[in-house]
């Protein structure tokens, strides 16, 4: 994988949080992917669990982002054949255009020959202000 490669996953990724479309976020997947919200999670594991979890997470679609209520920005840090620790922010709205909170975020991302991710682990803080 190429930076322009990691760097047009991780654009693609913030389209499908944005949209909450299943197929768009299913094409970011292997269907053997394993996806950790937390390091010390138990991986969700396969591509229709992913997805099934990003729609609607225990089945509540009420704890959806808001399109309007949150931004992210993430890049490639690192890219080493398969591999990339990707860094970035998520910021969220209370109302108008300041930021309520503040993350700063680190991906640890696998992938598999067609550019899917195969092995997605999250690693995030909140920024004090």
């Amino acid at each position: 994988m190429t930076h322009d490669e990691i760097q047009g996953w991780l654009d693609r990724y913030v389209a499908a949080w944005r949209s909450y479309d299943p197929v768009a976020i299913g094409e970011l997947f292997a269907e053997d992917a394993e996806y950790r919200y937390h390091p010390w999670d138990e991986p969700i594991r396969g591509r229709a669990e992913i997805v099934r979890a990003w729609v609607a997470p225990d089945g509540a679609e009420s704890t959806r982002d808001e399109p309007d209520s949150w931004d992210a920005r993430y890049e490639p840090y690192a890219v080493e054949g398969d591999r990339a620790v990707a860094i970035g922010w998520s910021r969220y709205f209370a109302s108008g255009e300041t930021p309520e909170k503040l993350y700063h975020n680190c991906y640890l991302l696998q992938f598999a020959g067609d550019g899917r991710c195969r092995s997605f682990v999250e690693f995030y803080i909140e920024q004090r202000t």
